[in-house]
């Protein structure tokens, strides 16, 4: 299984990489919305996009709309991992077309309950 990281914030991607690997996915990761293009591009499809909000560059409910707007990546589940905890945030993110949305802080549990959920972990 393959997981694309996307937040700005180095000590997050290190988190939520622990989390990933622990049960078992090959983790890539990226800066912002324009990093994490390019490396969809690279890499073979991944089986989930973990997108934090608040980026340089392309923020992710942009980088939400790009990948959405690429028929290549319309089935791969994308989640929002974010500070962002207003509800017109998290509406707006999930009709852009994220699977599912995860605040910050987050535990171990909450990240896997919602892989479990999007179908990538049984």
């Amino acid at each position: 299984m393959r997981a694309l990281i996307v937040d700005d914030s180095r000590a997050t991607r290190t988190i939520i990489r622990k989390m990933l690997s622990d049960v078992g996915f090959e983790v890539f990761e990226a800066a912002d919305g324009v990093e994490a293009l390019r490396r969809l591009k690279e890499m073979d499809q991944p089986d989930v996009l973990l997108v934090d909000w608040n980026m340089p560059e392309m923020n992710g409910y942009d980088l939400v709309r790009a990948v959405r707007g690429d028929a290549q990546y319309d089935k791969v589940p994308l989640m929002m991992v974010t500070s962002e905890t207003e509800l017109g945030q998290m509406a707006k993110a999930l009709n852009a077309g994220a699977n599912e949305y995860v605040m910050k802080p987050f535990t171990k549990e909450v990240i896997t309950e919602k892989l479990t959920l999007l179908g990538v972990l049984p």
